[in-house]
């Protein structure tokens, strides 16, 4: 076992302090461009509304997070840590975390029997609220731990692709506990999703390849938020950028934000670099690969590499070879190559750092509120999926709005009297 793998997963002493003094500088430097989570901070310093409660975590083991996680702890919450993706974690904030009192159970490049057994090792530490990146932490608590369901007051998911499972959970019958999503806030998907994807998935793509988009032919797979900020980011960087959807009604958006929209059989042929944004399987299957040109670059930002048959490429692939990192270049049988980025993983964490603090500040604002909200309203919750209330939503912008330094208008009383009624004029 190395050093940093003793390190991070025992949650105990730090045996390397300079990885340690790294991640919480960095974490400091995060901390700084997110000031409504900072003010969240604060408050919950002195009410302790978490006091008691013990959060199981399973999200991006990030600086980001880390502002999250000391936020929690600020109130009075005993928070246990893994990571949601095994390329995401950045090893200094793991290692910095530890010195923070928080076990943290994480290791880039981690393999699947590591991830799922720093899963259960959050687990034992007998959590009563999860917090999740994608429901892995939710489903096996359910699935295998059922007994310890009774202790649990609910739980909080931070992305699409877990609130699609959490949904599913739903309609099953089979939802363990009441679950906030807090994809759902306005002030989470239309800012972290547009404009942290945007920008972060093109930055992973950019420093795993080096690759230039002004003029290269860009296909974005899913006109979701997500989709929407590749697909704006990559225009105004020159691309000509392509959207494949499945929704007629994303499709006509795409086409009137000025976007190609064809299917991906289409879309194969002529594209240069493909980012699957859907949460769906095998968006980007074996048949496609037979029909990309010589030198495509594929990769995926959605949660899981289920977006891409990486079975169907490597079934058609003679060789592969790694020229970079995070780069697989497989070689077909006709002498074509295509490269897989970060193993079909989040190209936008696992070759780059993930969201801007400042986008994220909005997120885990949401997110720490919603976990206050919880443990104060768990016992009149039904075992269902919820929103971010509206005033908790309306708070994080407002808070927001402030630390920009920008004012908005108030409704006047005649003006509220005027919209709250049916009747011609007030």
């Amino acid at each position: 076992m190395s050093v940093l793998e003793s390190t991070v997963k025992l949650g105990g002493d730090v045996k390397d302090r300079s990885l340690a003094e790294t991640g919480r500088s960095r974490i400091a430097w995060a901390g700084a461009y997110m000031p409504v989570l900072r003010q969240i901070r604060d408050r919950f310093e002195i009410e302790k509304p978490l006091r008691g409660v013990r959060i199981g975590a399973c999200l991006h083991v990030t600086t980001e997070t880390a502002n999250l996680l000391l936020a929690l702890q600020a109130g009075g919450a005993e928070v246990s840590l893994c990571a949601s993706n095994p390329l995401s974690t950045q090893d200094d904030v793991a290692a910095a975390l530890c010195e923070y009192g928080m076990p943290t159970y994480a290791i880039k490049g981690e393999d699947n029997d590591t991830y799922y057994s720093h899963i259960e090792s959050v687990i034992a530490s007998k959590p009563t609220m999860s917090m999740d990146d994608g429901c892995d932490l939710v489903t096996t608590i359910y699935t295998k731990h059922n007994a310890m369901l009774a202790d649990m007051i609910g739980g909080c998911e931070e992305t699409t692709t877990g609130v699609i499972r959490l949904k599913a959970m739903e309609k099953d019958g089979v939802l363990p506990y009441p679950v906030i999503a807090v994809n759902n806030a306005l002030t989470k998907h239309m800012f972290d999703n547009r404009y942290g994807t945007g920008q972060s998935t093109l930055d992973g793509i950019i420093r795993a390849t080096n690759v230039l988009l002004a003029g290269r032919t860009l296909v974005v797979a899913g006109y979701g938020w997500c989709g929407r900020g590749v697909a704006s980011r990559a225009a105004g960087m020159g691309a000509h950028v392509v959207v494949t959807e499945v929704d007629p009604r994303k499709a006509i958006e795409a086409v009137m934000d000025g976007y190609r929209v064809m299917p991906m059989e289409d879309a194969a042929k002529i594209g240069d670099i493909f980012v699957t944004v859907t949460g769906n399987y095998h968006v980007i299957a074996e048949e496609h690969f037979k029909l990309m040109k010589d030198g495509a670059i594929v990769c995926n930002s959605g949660h899981f590499n289920d977006e891409l048959d990486l079975d169907g490429i490597k079934g058609i692939a003679k060789g592969k070879n790694e020229p970079r990192p995070f780069v697989e270049q497989y070689e077909l049988h006709d002498g074509r190559q295509i490269c897989i980025l970060a193993d079909g993983r989040l190209v936008n964490l696992s070759a780059g750092e993930g969201h801007p603090a400042a986008v994220m500040d909005m997120s885990f604002s949401n997110q720490a509120m919603a976990a206050a909200y919880l443990a104060l309203n768990h016992a009149k919750l039904e075992k269902k999926v919820y929103d971010v209330p509206l005033e908790i939503d309306e708070e994080v912008a407002t808070l927001k709005l402030s630390s920009m330094g920008v004012t908005i208008d108030e409704l006047t009383p005649a003006q509220k009297k005027y919209m709250s009624s049916w009747s011609e004029g007030t």
